[in-house]
């Protein structure tokens, strides 16, 4: 009989656990009959300071024909780890991952694994065909995000696409075998190929509490996005410091012919200060561009690990 894992990392998700557990048992039961699959739930805790890790252990019993495995970090080390340390407890032949707010609808699952069925693909995702309910600004930022990094890197992402999928086994081990320390999953997901198969949704409510993601908090991630499936911005700059040097050798020619033409008369400060104001500013953005570059590379020199369990259920 195939097992699925269902993988959810979790950050201050105590009101909307129960929900989402009664929710994966429903469907859990109904796969099991109509296609004669296993499932194991695979809780990840990223450093929460409500009662999430209570919440795992009700499911535990919610949940006690089926096995329910989860662990808790030391700290808050980030979505993206605590969706690493999922995968790799995950032992299913088809693995899961989705929110727990109930943004990802499990009930969505057998139409995911019926379409991979069908279609003999890899990788089931899925898309909002919607942002009904979403803060119009967050909205249009998170589309030009999109059509910003599709121009600059080679790596595919699709508008609108969550981290809500369907994988099997091969492609959960080519995800795990990535060791990068700084990840961003949609670019990884796409990165890594396999054949995939696309399902959209009208966008869906949280079930309980406030998101996680603050405007800062969604700049810094696009910012972690664009720098790790892109070097168009160092590019950029490496252009524009050509750019530069071109037009300070054009303004040399023309103040060496001003001053054989027409004497030494007094320059105004207004022009020069210009010039000086503009150059600095482009200077200070390659330099930012390249900071952003180092520090990635500095902290996966450093080889720390994405994660650490505080505890478990797995000893």
């Amino acid at each position: 009989m195939p097992l699925i894992s269902v993988v959810v990392p979790c950050y201050n998700e105590a009101e909307s656990l129960p929900v989402f557990v009664q929710a994966c048992k429903d469907v859990f039961g109904d796969m099991q009959n109509r296609f004669g699959t296993n499932f194991e739930l695979v809780l990840v805790d990223d450093g929460s300071n409500d009662e999430t890790v209570e919440r795992f252990k009700e499911a535990e019993r919610e949940l006690s024909e089926h096995a329910v495995k989860w662990v808790s970090f030391s700290r808050n080390f980030g979505k993206e780890s605590a969706l690493l340390a999922g995968l790799e407890h995950a032992h299913g032949d088809y693995v899961a991952t989705m929110d727990a707010d109930m943004q990802d609808p499990p009930s969505l699952l057998p139409e995911m694994y019926e379409r991979m069925l069908e279609t003999g693909c890899d990788n089931v995702a899925t898309r909002r065909a919607t942002r009904a309910g979403e803060p119009p600004v967050r909205s249009f930022f998170s589309r030009c995000f999109y059509k910003l990094i599709n121009g600059i890197s080679s790596t595919e992402f699709v508008s609108g696409e969550r981290d809500y999928r369907l994988m099997n086994r091969k492609m959960v081990n080519a995800v795990i075998s990535l060791g990068e320390s700084n990840r961003f999953s949609k670019g990884i997901f796409s990165w890594v190929g396999f054949k995939t198969e696309w399902i959209s949704y009208d966008n869906v409510e949280r079930a309980a509490g406030e998101t996680k993601w603050s405007f800062f908090g969604l700049t810094r991630y696009a910012l972690d996005g664009i720098t790790a499936f892109s070097t168009a911005p160092l590019q950029i700059a490496s252009f524009s410091s050509l750019l530069l040097f071109l037009l300070f050798l054009v303004f040399i020619v023309i103040i060496v012919v001003r001053r054989l033409v027409f004497g030494d008369p007094v320059a105004g400060w207004a022009s020069t200060a210009c010039i000086i104001l503009f150059v600095g500013a482009i200077q200070l953005a390659c330099l930012g561009i390249i900071g952003q570059y180092l520090a990635k590379t500095y902290l996966e020199a450093k080889s720390r690990p994405s994660y650490i369990v505080k505890e478990s259920n797995l000893d």
